[in-house]
């Protein structure tokens, strides 16, 4: 009986990963420079503004489909670069999990971090007031750097906003709204965010 449930689990694997194909032809139809031995469990949702550079590094793993985290994926990822210009990397190694990135200038992240169920970031404030009611749409606008340094851990559910820095090895603890930078090996926990020394 186990040995039936191994195969089963091996076949399902082997289907999940057959998606995976699909998903990066997509990527690359769309544009995305994309590195040696990404893997895509799920369908994620991809988008490149004309005249923007989008980059998965190599062995770059996004985690789409409910079952591929131990917390569950309650959506795919989402990676968009939202302008012409705007940079979205990710190096060598980095593992996303239903995580949300939006670029409307330039969010990089170093090579081995790793993003917990639901984490999200942005560099831009989508939109702007408006007259006296309305709300105006500008990804542009007010928009800062992002830059995520190597071997990072981003919580679950965790969300950095514009013009944040995490040095590397950097730690943001689940459901963090982090405004400030990070320096390498801190730790930031809580809204908004405190940061918190190396651990000994």
């Amino acid at each position: 009986m186990a040995n039936l449930r191994q195969q089963a689990g091996l076949l399902v694997s082997r289907v999940r990963n057959a998606g995976s194909i699909l998903w990066r032809l997509e990527a690359r139809l769309r544009g995305i420079e994309l590195g040696e031995g990404c893997v895509m469990a799920g369908r994620p949702i991809l988008s490149v503004a004309p005249g923007s550079r989008f980059v998965l590094g190599e062995g770059v793993h996004l985690n789409s489909a409910p079952r591929t985290n131990p917390l569950g994926c309650f959506q795919p990822c989402v990676l968009r670069t939202l302008a012409p210009g705007a940079v979205l990397e990710l190096g060598r190694g980095v593992g996303l999990s239903g995580t949300v990135l939006a670029a409307g200038l330039e969010i990089r992240v170093g090579e081995g971090t790793i993003f917990g169920s639901g984490a999200m970031v942005f560099d831009n404030d989508f939109h702007f007031q408006q007259g006296e009611w309305d709300w105006g749409y500008d990804s542009t606008r007010n928009a800062r750097p992002v830059r995520i340094g190597r071997g990072c851990f981003i919580g679950a559910r965790a969300i950095l906003l514009k013009g944040v820095t995490l040095g590397d090895r950097a730690i943001v603890g689940a459901g963090a709204v982090v405004t400030r930078d990070v320096p390498a090996g801190h730790i930031a926990v809580g809204n908004p965010a405190r940061i918190l020394p190396p651990r000994a």
